[in-house]
């Protein structure tokens, strides 16, 4: 047993047979067998100039092949979800061969998944695109398209919101530690608040008063304060009767008495696809500039 590992371990860092064979002499002195018979059991290969680099044995892998790799692509395609080291199991592949299809053969690597406030079905899918298309074709055809758009939302404004990650961040060097901080949570001192604004500026604002849904009663009165405000301030949009509202799909928004309010005083209304984070000014412009705002006011 000594003998084999002297052999390995002075076979990786010799080149030739002799300085391999001297070592053993040295090391086991008469016991030692001769050179011929001690060197008929070992390979000849090559070595490159480092020492304890030898080039990779010529036997082929027996798992890494064309019929291998059909198999691994028909595990992980039904089951997208399986590790390497489960799959490995399942085909009864090294867990290292099978890694190395996965990557260089396949060319797949494993992601997480992005959490989205809806998974849109087939029909829902369409109705974005059919609404999409005709909001592009109306904004080509019409440059007033734009201009005539009165759009609005609610939200909560809390009395304390915690700093976003952005206005968190500070500058630090390559080797300064990261900075930390506790997680914080919203205040339950809050209101909610509907704005609406077009693409000037803002057209009209209302809080809700503590206690109050916005049901279909409330929202119409919010649309009647905002038809006075734009017969008192957009004159323009008054006189023409050009302009058009737009809200998502809320409850309120979308009751039977609330598109009749709309039909009596010919006020269009654009349609807002189902579910759909894209077409909201609201969330992704208004509101996050309105409390950026508000938070700089708190701490002045």
């Amino acid at each position: 047993m000594q003998q084999c590992v002297c052999v390995d371990f002075c076979f990786c860092l010799e080149k030739t047979g002799a300085e391999t064979y001297k070592k053993l002499q040295a090391a086991f002195g008469e016991s030692c067998l001769s050179q011929s018979k001690k060197l008929r059991g070992i390979p000849v290969s090559k070595v490159d100039a480092h020492p304890l680099k030898m080039t990779p044995p010529g036997r082929p892998s027996t798992s890494h092949t064309e019929e291998t790799v059909p198999r691994v692509r028909e595990n992980i395609h039904a089951e997208r979800l399986l590790t390497i080291r489960e799959v490995a199991e399942k085909v009864r592949i090294a867990f290292g061969t099978w890694q190395k299809i996965l990557t260089e053969d396949l060319q797949m690597r494993r992601v997480t998944v992005k959490f989205v406030p809806r998974l849109l079905m087939a029909e829902q899918k369409d109705d974005c695109i059919l609404v999409y298309t005709d909001l592009h074709e109306r904004a080509q055809n019409d440059p007033n398209f734009m201009s005539s758009l009165i759009t609005g939302d609610e939200c909560w404004v809390y009395g304390y919101d915690p700093e976003t990650k952005q206005m968190s961040s500070q500058w630090n060097t390559a080797s300064s530690p990261r900075p930390k901080k506790a997680q914080q949570v919203n205040s339950n001192v809050k209101t909610m608040l509907i704005a609406l604004f077009d693409i000037d500026r803002l057209v009209h604002h209302e809080y809700v008063p503590r206690g109050q849904t916005v049901n279909k009663e409330f929202y119409r009165t919010v649309l009647q304060c905002l038809r006075d405000v734009v017969r008192r301030h957009r004159p323009e949009k008054w006189h023409s009767g050009n302009w058009i509202l737009h809200h998502d799909n809320a409850s309120a928004h979308r009751d039977v008495t609330t598109n009749e309010f709309l039909a009596k005083h010919n006020i269009p209304s654009l349609p807002h696809p189902t579910y759909s984070a894209d077409l909201a000014p609201c969330d992704f412009f208004l509101f996050p500039q309105l409390k950026k705002t508000m938070e700089a006011h708190r701490f002045d």
